[in-house]
């Protein structure tokens, strides 16, 4: 044989040898992949068997869903969470077939839904935020001056205080406006009604507990029977009629008021102001009211699948997940040391211990719903 020949036929061999090493090399990879895919991990790399959830949420916990870190810290328990936004009380009305839980602002609306979609095991409640309302500072100096506040902190760099619901409900019932109250005059701003800006009360849960509380002042009691009903309703309507359209989220107004726009007076979740401090974001003069008579929001979520109660209760037990909560503003439930050292820092504007608010009980959604619909009546 010739020396090409030969040559050629050792090349031949060669292709042979090397083709079955790929192909076996091949065939190992894929095994080994599949033992990979059949792994039991629940971290977030690559292998990781995920569970999709969906759920409807109130717009005040998108920010917390929509964080990377949250995003993460699901992922690592094996979840992937898809959600849309409502108002709370509107979630009645939605048809939440193919949804996994649902997350409205409140226990009220909470236990509703549980009733309407026959929710076995209870629901959960993570963590809550009571209401307050912000103003600038030179509004709140007005309102403590007319001794419908009172401020704590420095002499005019005050950021916190206290909004007395008795008489500031009594100026409400007076139609008192912003020029009958001293010191309004220096601010141009400051015309019309005296009132808070709210949510719709028929379907946002912020606007219906700002109901619930100051029911609760002017009746002198939890309202429990269309009598009840009947004596706050001019009161009511006097806290809704100045406003006109309202939102169904509180975070528009919230970023309304921010941004300079908007009434001086917003009704908001103590969670959307301590977030933004927290995320060192600048509030400018901005001053925390707490009503002195107060209605606490219980971040409810209401399991619709196995899925859904298995992601309320990361929620609710996970340290980490509740440390992003904390974040995000929100008070975890039962554990309020979390939220007070994370807060530390901030207490010219938060409230930590809220041992100055009176907490009013919430009326049944038959009241509730009552209520509402008469404050518009």
């Amino acid at each position: 044989m010739g020396f090409w020949e030969h040559a050629s036929l050792v090349k031949r061999i060669v292709g042979i040898v090397l083709a079955v090493l790929l192909i076996g090399g091949v065939a190992a990879a894929v095994v080994a992949g599949r033992e990979d895919d059949q792994g039991s991990g629940t971290g977030s790399g690559s292998g990781t068997a995920t569970k999709t959830v969906r759920g409807v949420i109130g717009s005040e916990k998108s920010e917390f869903f929509a964080d990377p870190d949250v995003v993460k810290a699901l992922a690592d328990k094996g979840f992937a969470v898809k959600t849309e936004t409502s108002g709370s009380w509107a979630m009645e009305e939605m048809p939440l077939t193919g949804y996994d839980f649902a997350f409205p602002a409140s226990e009220a609306p909470g236990k509703e839904l549980a009733t309407k979609h026959g929710v076995q095991g209870g629901v959960l409640r993570p963590f809550y935020s009571p209401l307050v309302v912000v103003a600038h500072r030179p509004v709140a100096e007005v309102l403590a001056r007319n001794g419908l506040a009172a401020l704590t902190g420095k002499p005019g760099a005050e950021a916190r205080g206290t909004l007395r619901m008795g008489p500031f409900l009594d100026a409400v019932r007076a139609d008192r406006t912003w020029q009958q109250l001293k010191g309004a005059s220096a601010h141009a701003e400051l015309s019309g009604t005296v009132f808070i800006s709210s949510t719709d009360p028929e379907t946002s849960n912020s606007g219906a507990l700002y109901l619930a509380a100051a029911s609760f002042v002017a009746n002198g009691g939890l309202v429990s029977d269309a009598g009840g009903v009947d004596r706050t309703a001019p009161l009511l309507r006097k806290l809704i009629a100045p406003q006109g359209a309202q939102k169904t989220s509180s975070d528009a107004p919230f970023r309304d008021f921010i941004s300079g726009a908007g009434n001086p007076l917003v009704l908001v979740y103590e969670s959307q102001v301590a977030s933004m401090l927290l995320q060192k974001q600048d509030v400018g003069d901005l001053v925390v009211l707490y009503p002195d008579t107060t209605v606490n929001s219980d971040h409810t979520l209401v399991p619709l699948t196995d899925d859904g109660r298995a992601l309320g209760g990361l929620l609710t037990t996970d340290k980490r997940l509740r440390e992003l909560a904390v974040r995000h503003g929100f008070r975890p439930q039962g554990v309020p040391a979390e939220f007070t050292a994370a807060t530390a820092g901030h207490t010219a504007y938060l409230d930590q211990t809220l041992t100055s608010v009176h907490q009013a009980p919430v009326p049944t959604t038959e009241w509730l719903h009552a209520m509402a619909r008469r404050s518009r009546s």
